[in-house]
């Protein structure tokens, strides 16, 4: 169900930072970052990283290239902690 969760999310977050790219060549209505952001602390950021370099966009906004990263990061140790707590406990 985990899983299902995380790829589900991770594909949303991809497809954001396509559409968004997207949008933002055709000059049209654009996604919020708030909304990119969200998607990417909801478990998304993986794809949001991967969909952002894919299609290069937001790469040159400091807040995407150090603030996903950061996101990705921070899930990965709350991650292992919570498999070494579940495990230990």
């Amino acid at each position: 169900m985990i899983l299902s969760y995380l790829l589900i999310i991770n594909a949303a977050g991809f497809l954001l930072m396509l559409a968004d790219k997207y949008k933002a060549r055709k000059n049209l209505w654009r996604i919020p970052e708030s909304t990119l952001f969200l998607t990417a602390i909801l478990g998304g950021s993986l794809g949001s990283l991967l969909g952002m370099y894919a299609v290069r966009h937001k790469t040159r906004h400091l807040k995407f290239t150090l603030g996903m990263p950061a996101i990705l990061g921070a899930q990965i140790c709350l991650s292992l902690w919570l498999a070494g707590t579940l495990r230990l406990g």
